[in-house]
């Protein structure tokens, strides 16, 4: 089962293997790309809504690669349909196939490269300079901003 992300439908994406998607991706799309998301729903494609519980662990993945602030509900929900449908992602969000890799979900990239590797983002702050492993609303040292840092 592949499961698409609104850039499946941007792309034209096309395969002969079941498709499935979560209903906030309708929600994304305009045009001749709404279109195409109505179309493969009429035509069979197959609408998940995940578990809260899925969508929670997602959540906890997403925070522990650093990439929780980058991800929507609707990749949340996405991410959380692969894992609950033994997919495999379609998408050309980084931010998701990084935590699509962390998770050991299948992906399938369209448009571009996809990752070369796993990352666990660090923070810095904006003010100190001080980093940390989790990201935080503000500096708990100084107040400031935190910036996403790649650890490399």
């Amino acid at each position: 089962m592949y499961v698409l992300d609104s850039s499946a439908f941007i792309h034209e994406y096309h395969t002969d293997s079941q498709v499935a998607s979560v209903p906030l991706v309708r929600e994304e799309l305009e045009g001749e790309h709404a279109y195409r998301f109505d179309a493969l729903e009429g035509s069979g494609m197959h609408m998940h809504i995940p578990d809260s519980e899925t969508v929670e662990r997602i959540e906890r993945a997403a925070r522990e690669t650093g990439d929780l602030a980058e991800l929507s509900r609707t990749d949340l929900r996405l991410l959380a349909a692969t894992f609950e449908l033994d997919g495999r992602l379609v998408t050309d969000d980084y931010a998701m196939q990084n935590v699509a890799e962390k998770l050991d979900l299948a992906l399938e990239v369209i448009a571009r490269d996809g990752i070369d590797e796993q990352r666990a983002w660090q923070f810095q702050c904006e003010g100190c300079g001080r980093e940390f492993g989790e990201n935080h609303d503000r500096c708990p040292i100084c107040g400031s901003g935190l910036s996403r840092k790649n650890p490399a």
